[in-house]
């Protein structure tokens, strides 16, 4: 059995390791090829070509970049239905992964189409998911609401748990190796480099405030290798110099030690909750793509966990509202024990639970899914 995957961000190759490992586990003889990460690539694919070359969002900073992108379509179809794969599985990066496809089952019309993370259609544009039933045959969803949506468009759905669960807590000697004196911040600017470029700044002048009434603070920088060199440059003037780390294990103490984030929009809002990290969540988007994006809205919120939980303890900041003005104050108050911290700190533990906490492992889930697709 071979499995052809595509990933495109940090989030998917994750997903796609974990999924490649499930896969392994309950058929040995299983072979991958395709494009992924680091962590794909750990579990035995090497990837076609830099994974990165895909981590492009919002209509604005696709343009420059489109032929390029048309290319890498093309040639990942072509190379997928060469490959004698039984399925082309794909992970998020709809606006490559369906595109390819489309193309693959044009080519294969016999090949599976399988997508690992069902689209937001419950947030913005539903009439993706019936588009998206004419060239994908099986959706591995992360959010418990996700299937009926995609069932309703006509592809079979299965809700497998979220990674953040199964994903490995710092031990306390790696929380213990951050812990200090003053405040952490953890500052989480984004793994594009469009989205750290239009927040670093923003960060930067957060923490000034910050540092005004907590001289002591410290401020930890997790990034990704794809943008260390942006993150450096640009955080080379913050007040507070942070420190900018690589290592999982560094990375995982950062996330238990820390008093709370100032985070992109995204998934890593999840990690915060599985470390009960109080955060603000702030995000730019090129002025054109955000205002097609708000005009495009069902919802009123775009962080996970407002939307788990279903509150709305987690502040946000996005677009035109994404002011170091009206951050700091929201982060400041989440430094102090009360009412909004509370809250975010209910809301995470419901959003854990509510994703398959303490369940069989979303990995194993997912292939599991994929096996039954397939059979």
């Amino acid at each position: 059995m071979k499995i052809f995957l595509v990933a495109g961000e940090p989030s998917g190759d994750r997903l796609g390791a974990a999924l490649m490992a499930g896969l392994r586990a309950l058929r040995p003889e299983v072979e991958f090829e395709g494009v992924g990460g680091p962590l794909m690539q750990a579990e035995g694919m090497e990837s076609r070509f830099p994974m990165e070359e895909l981590s492009v969002m919002g209509i604005a900073e696709v343009l420059p970049k489109y032929l390029h992108l048309k290319r890498r379509i093309r040639e990942t179809a072509a190379a997928a239905v060469a490959s004698g794969a039984v399925a082309f599985l794909t992970i998020d990066s709809p606006d490559f992964c369906l595109r390819a496809a489309r193309l693959v089952k044009a080519a294969a019309p016999g090949m599976r189409t399988i997508h690992y993370v069902a689209p937001s259609v419950w947030a913005w544009r539903p009439g993706r998911a019936v588009k998206m039933a004419e060239v994908i045959d099986h959706v591995l969803a992360l959010l418990p609401f996700e299937p009926p949506y995609m069932t309703a468009a006509g592809m079979t759905c299965d809700f497998v748990g979220h990674p953040v669960v199964a994903e490995p807590l710092a031990t306390e000697a790696e929380r213990a190796a951050l812990m200090g004196p003053g405040p952490l911040i953890l500052a989480l600017p984004g793994s594009r480099r469009g989205e750290v470029s239009r927040l670093a700044p923003v960060i930067g002048a957060v923490l000034e405030q910050v540092k005004a009434v907590h001289p002591e603070a410290r401020v930890v920088l997790p990034t990704v290798r794809g943008v260390r060199d942006l993150v450096e440059a640009l955080s080379a003037d913050w007040p507070i110099r942070p420190e900018i780390i690589t290592d999982p294990a560094r990375k995982r103490g950062a996330f238990a030690a820390a008093d709370v984030a100032i985070a992109a929009s995204g998934t890593v809002s999840l990690e915060l909750a599985a470390n009960g990290c109080p955060m603000v969540i702030a995000y730019r988007l090129h002025p054109v793509s955000f205002w097609l994006m708000k005009r495009a809205a069902r919802i009123d919120t775009v962080t996970l966990v407002n939307l788990v939980s279903d509150t709305r303890a987690v502040p946000e900041f996005l677009g035109p509202a994404c002011e170091a003005g009206t951050i700091a104050p929201a982060l400041l108050d989440l430094l102090t024990p009360g009412p909004r911290r509370a809250a975010q700190i209910e809301a995470m533990a419901v959003t854990m639970d509510r994703l398959g906490r303490g369940g069989e492992a979303p990995g194993l889930r997912a292939a599991r899914s994929v096996l039954a697709a397939l059979a």
